[in-house]
């Protein structure tokens, strides 16, 4: 956490005040620096590590708002505030499908809130703030590059994600705030996009943002239950990307339902029951359709040269979690 602490952005990146029509200051005193201890047994141990270290922000009475993967199956949270304080927090949840997470702070933190404001009204070339913790020295300057669908490779689907650029380097749970001063997304990866040069040299960075509309349908679920009442899609336990209009496995979750159904490493997918597949979005709406977690999965795999059938039964990807510490 400290290294976190201890980076600064460039200067002539930093947000500046007089840039902005708000308090440029007060909203970034909204954002906190967060320390997640995991387990050495959780299930997400090996792929996201045992310490993760990010930024939220506060958007309730001591709620701080982030990005799933710092949190879960965290057994210690800590949560280092804008005035220099270090408090301890509760994961409540974190959601799958948007990808939030949700902490309680175990004390008071007596600072400001950002307020909640419509990533509906963000629209392209708008400038933005990434708040990170640490404030303005910490903070970037942005604009938004880009409003499109974007498929990760853990199973994962939204229809309208924001990037921005330039990218944060530090840009996990950070806080997307727009000329109004208000949070419309929150920090979730960092993606390089072709710059459409002959030379073939690198594309630029650009941070993927979760929109915060999709925060609102399901902020009271997740802050008072952990998780949101809604049908659990099937969950599979693949990691695959997009090779040249192919779909490729390029790992399989421990003891998860692929493996259990003997997918390698390597495997190329062709079909989700019998409807050919080319792209993420296709291979995630195909396996979601056919009904909840539990549902089995009919997949065309191609190995070694021979195309063949398997048939997957999908589960719940909570239940290979551990849940929250209880306080």
């Amino acid at each position: 956490m400290a290294s976190l602490m201890e980076f600064k952005v460039p200067p002539g990146e930093q947000p500046r005040p007089e840039d902005y029509g708000f308090d440029l200051d007060r909203a970034l005193s909204s954002v906190v620096g967060l320390h997640s201890i995991i387990p050495h047994d959780a299930f997400t141990a090996d792929t996201l590590g045992v310490e993760r270290a990010g930024n939220g922000v506060l958007i309730g009475d001591g709620l701080v708002l982030t990005v799933g993967y710092l949190i879960t199956e965290a057994e210690t949270i800590w949560l280092h505030l804008s005035d220099g304080r270090v408090m301890e927090g509760h994961a409540l949840g974190a959601d799958q499908e948007t990808g939030f997470g949700l902490v309680q702070a175990l004390g008071r933190p007596n600072l400001p809130i950002l307020e909640l404001g419509s990533s509906r009204d963000v629209d392209l070339g708008d400038r933005v703030v990434i708040g990170a913790a640490g404030g303005r020295t910490q903070s970037l300057a942005a604009r938004v590059a880009a409003r499109q669908e974007f498929a990760g490779y853990w199973e994962y689907l939204i229809d309208d994600a924001i990037f921005t650029f330039p990218a944060h380097p530090h840009w996990g749970g950070t806080g997307l705030i727009s000329s109004r001063g208000d949070l419309v997304g929150i920090g979730s990866l960092q993606i390089e996009r072709a710059t459409g040069g002959e030379s073939g040299g690198a594309g630029e960075h650009l941070n993927m943002m979760i929109p915060i509309d999709l925060l609102k349908p399901v902020l009271n679920d997740l802050s008072r239950f952990g998780r949101v009442d809604r049908p659990v899609r099937p969950w599979l336990g693949i990691f695959t990307t997009e090779i040249e209009e192919t779909l490729v496995i390029v790992g399989v979750a421990d003891k998860g339902p692929a493996a259990r159904a003997e997918i390698r490493t390597g495997d190329m997918i062709v079909a989700v029951a019998g409807q050919k597949v080319s792209t993420l979005g296709e291979l995630y709406r195909g396996i979601w359709a056919l009904g909840t977690a539990g549902v089995e999965v009919p997949l065309t795999l191609h190995r070694d040269g021979v195309t063949f059938d398997v048939r997957v039964n999908s589960s719940d990807r909570n239940k290979f979690l551990k849940g929250p510490k209880v306080h």
